[in-house]
């Protein structure tokens, strides 16, 4: 029998959740959801304004991928989910009332990152409100249960083979 099962893969934003996210759920045949996708339509105007969200626009948002986490698990399906995740009360929300979640956290240093996004095409996040994501971000304590760092400060294959290793290790 499959357990259903939601591995979230957070970081700020230009840390390659998206990419990485992919790559892992193809090569391991897991669903894969944009947590961007789940964004409710003022989120999105907002954010391509240039605009940081607040923790009020982020409610909705959060109850949506609360709510994929919980339909993966009741279908026993196993899935990515790729959200920002920045603080330990969004972490707590999405896992609230929800089977245990893996959180696999993107991390690398501004420097880096602020140089991924420059290079970045498309994407309605600009490399300006950067700051504000690092401003937000609440790094996951020892004491928080299924944070798993990453170590995005390497090639993309070896970052994909981190997450795999990560994720098979949970069962």
């Amino acid at each position: 029998m499959t357990i259903g099962k939601a591995f979230i893969v957070m970081g700020v934003s230009g840390t390659g959740k998206t990419s990485i996210g992919t790559a892992v759920a193809q090569h391991l045949g897991l669903k894969f959801i944009d947590g961007d996708d789940l964004h409710p339509r003022a989120n999105i105007v907002k954010m391509a304004q240039g605009q940081p969200l607040n923790d009020d626009d982020r409610q909705p948002w959060l109850a949506r991928i609360n709510d994929a986490v919980f339909s993966l698990t009741q279908k026993n399906e196993q899935g990515i989910i790729v959200c920002s995740a920045l603080k330990k009360a969004y972490r707590d929300q999405i896992r609230a009332d929800n089977p245990p979640i893996k959180f696999l956290f993107l991390h690398g240093e501004f420097e880096l990152i602020l140089q991924r996004m420059a290079q970045r095409q498309g994407h309605f996040m600009k490399a300006a409100m950067l700051k504000s994501q690092f401003d937000t971000l609440e790094l996951p304590q020892p004491d928080e249960q299924g944070v798993c760092f990453i170590d995005i400060d390497a090639p993309f294959e070896q970052v994909v083979t981190r997450c795999i290793e990560v994720i098979q290790a949970t069962g």
